[in-house]
């Protein structure tokens, strides 16, 4: 027996018998369409039902009020008019054997004014929240009572629309925990002061519920167990609220979390990153299991079934919850079951899909394009009618995954990689601090090329009569980018963050890093350099650091370079490099005022993206039937490509990933995936 395998031991909830001890915890991806979960969304979850989860919960934070809107794209069960969605929606995922569940809440003071209705958010009291900087209403006795309706006309819905049940969410900084903390709770009348009555509101919203569904449709609670911060909810306070809410008898499982995302620094605390041990967090959810006698399900970066399993089998809870986990794979159950755990996408902890809603995308993964793309884009991709010779040039991920999918379509697949190994940039990212953990992406793809049988060379450049000995039907061309340093006067004074990373460089002792790029590899080259021993300062064109990423990572970056030294300035523009008695004088000028500034360093680091390594591929357009040429309205429809410019030539050519444009990992194995489906 593997260990893993009590994973897959059935969980009995009431009437409803759930297949495995896997499940996905409610989250908003922003795919609804008029706040209602549509076919993208539909999609998205029953993928996850077909790759074998036991329970897929929907709707993150789905707001139940109109002084409650969807800021962030989450679901609005306000309305009748989602009851038909829920049925279509439930019938999706039951034909491929899941559970499926909503969650229901209401933000509080966690929202804005000025959206949606333009009511102003309501809390316990007029305290203001520091992330969504708005300054809410003190809750009157009647809008306690409308909210109160609300949450049962809610939970009505969720019964009628079919699902097998649903989450009235108490946690995470929303209106119901904002009454159970004294920090944000300072009333003086039946809702405030001691515990009973902070209790009072949660305890009212279950009892609407129960009156509205009835005692045998499932009603789950989401609750804070402690919120991680000195002036919030304790742990104390946290397991007496878990223990009397289940002692109401009202709730069929609790679902255990930490933290309050009251502020950025917090945000990053409730949703870790790779920066975060694994499970970091599962000690609270042990500590309820031993207080409780309902299941207890519990979600904190547990991205392994090795993790997963453990959990299970050492009794801390009774669903495990792999909910990024299944961004990245959504068929994590299936290939467990099929004795192909080592075939599954693990999730790497990059969080580019929570920080992509919290900078107004939609949730993607990083490392998996085909993820909210699920009537395009294939999780399996299907064999070809015939194979064909594929060669691919470059063995970054973007290369990685043409030769991945263009095998899985049966096509026999050469790879050739100029250097001793595969990975491209994300191995030298990969070297930066705490992002080591995106070394998992590349070491996934290339254990399935090699799986898979692809030809692979490495240490090998190829050149263009290379590819064309093949005699190749498809050519990928993935050669990368090269840095970018900029365009300023004296860029041959600067180095690149890459020769940093690769060594090929050392820290000087006095150093500015020129950053007119904004993503992660300015801020992490400045954390290596401080490790080091360099006396830091960045400076950037940009109103703030980091402007490319998003609330879960820019968190983590400020406090290292804060903890290091470092000195950040925005709104500096770098114009020109010259030698000064054997060091560097830098010339930065304000892109406001105007004004100049100087900086004599020992060294400069510049980043500006890449530019594209397109030699070899401009070398091979004039052989190709298309040269070179994409029609991009296919590529935008996920169609077939079909151009024909040289009816002469003896291949297709396309180039993928940093060789087009420098973006980022999931542009280039999107680019990748796009293409190489229908080869």
């Amino acid at each position: 027996m593997a260990a893993t395998d009590v994973l897959l031991k059935p969980l009995r909830i009431k009437h409803l018998t759930l297949r495995n001890r896997i499940m996905s915890t409610s989250h908003a991806p922003a795919y609804a369409k008029d706040a209602l979960p549509q076919e993208r969304y539909q999609l998205y979850h029953a993928e996850k039902a077909k790759g074998g989860i036991g329970l897929t919960m929907f709707g993150g934070s789905s707001v139940v009020s109109l002084d409650c809107p969807s800021t962030f794209g989450q679901l609005s069960v306000a309305h009748d008019d989602i009851v038909p969605h829920f049925r279509a929606f439930a019938a999706r995922v039951h034909a491929h054997g899941g559970a499926l569940m909503c969650q229901l809440s209401h933000m509080g003071r966690r929202t804005r004014w000025d959206a949606g209705n333009w009511l102003p958010p309501v809390s316990p009291s007029p305290l203001r929240e520091p992330e969504h900087r708005s300054f809410p209403k003190a809750m009157e006795d009647w809008d306690i009572r409308r909210i109160v309706k609300d949450f049962g006309q809610a939970a009505r819905r969720c019964r009628d629309g079919g699902l097998d049940g649903m989450e009235v969410y108490f946690s995470a900084a929303h209106l119901a925990a904002q009454f159970f903390s004294t920090w944000t709770n300072t009333r003086t009348d039946d809702y405030g002061g001691g515990i009973e009555n902070r209790m009072r509101f949660a305890l009212e919203i279950l009892a609407e519920v129960r009156r509205c569904v009835g005692e045998d449709f499932i009603v789950g609670v989401r609750v804070v167990v402690d919120e991680l911060v000195k002036e919030g909810l304790s742990q104390e306070d946290g397991v007496e609220i878990c223990r009397r809410l289940a002692k109401s008898g009202m709730a069929d499982f609790m679902n255990v979390m930490h933290g309050t995302p009251e502020d950025y620094r917090n945000l990053a605390i409730v949703i870790p990153n790779m920066s975060f041990p694994a499970a970091q967090y599962l000690y609270l959810a042990s500590l309820i299991k031993a207080e409780i006698d309902i299941p207890v399900f519990h979600a904190g970066r547990i991205a392994d079934l090795e993790t997963a399993a453990r959990a299970i089998q050492d009794g801390h809870l009774d669903m495990v919850a792999m909910t990024r986990a299944h961004l990245a794979d959504p068929h994590i159950v299936r290939k467990l079951r099929e004795g192909r755990a080592e075939d599954v996408r693990q999730c790497v902890g990059a969080n580019y899909c929570i920080d992509r809603i919290y900078t107004g995308g939609e949730a993607l993964c990083i490392q998996n394009p085909a993820t909210g793309r699920e009537a395009t884009m294939p999780h399996v991709v299907p064999r070809a009618a015939r194979a064909k010779t594929v060669v691919v040039v470059g063995a970054g991920v973007a290369g990685l995954e043409a030769a991945r999918v263009s095998a899985e379509r049966g096509h026999k697949v050469v790879l050739f990689e100029a250097g001793a190994r595969t990975g491209g940039q994300v191995n030298l990212a990969a070297r930066a601090t705490w992002r080591e953990g995106l070394a998992g992406i590349p070491r996934w793809l290339d254990g399935q090329v090699r799986k898979l049988g692809v030809d692979l060379r490495l240490a090998t450049k190829a050149g263009a009569e290379d590819v064309q000995a093949l005699a190749p039907d498809e050519v990928v061309i993935a050669t990368g980018g090269r840095p970018n340093k900029g365009a300023f006067a004296g860029a041959e004074l600067a180095i690149s963050t890459w020769d940093i990373l690769a060594g090929t460089a050392e820290p000087g002792a006095n150093v500015l890093l020129y950053d007119d790029h904004g993503g992660h590899a300015g801020p992490s080259v400045a954390e290596v350099l401080a490790k080091r021993g360099a006396r830091v300062e960045i400076a950037t064109p940009e109103r703030a650091v980091g402007v490319e990423f998003g609330a879960t990572n820019f968190p983590i970056h400020l406090r290292e370079l804060y903890k290091m030294g470092v000195a950040l300035s925005p709104d500096l523009r770098l114009v020109r490099l010259a030698r000064e008695d054997g060091r560097i004088l830098a010339i930065l000028r304000n892109e406001y005022t105007g004004e100049e500034e100087e900086r004599l360093v020992d060294q400069v680091v510049a980043e500006h993206g890449t530019l594209a390594e397109d030699e070899l591929y401009l070398s091979l357009k004039s052989g190709s039937t298309n040269n070179g040429e994409v029609d991009l309205r296919a590529l935008a429809r996920a169609e077939k490509q079909n151009v024909v410019r040289n009816p002469a030539g003896a291949y297709r050519l396309f180039r993928v990933g940093d060789c087009v444009a420098s973006r980022n990992i999931h542009a280039a194995i999107f680019d990748s995936l796009r293409l190489a489906k229908d080869f």
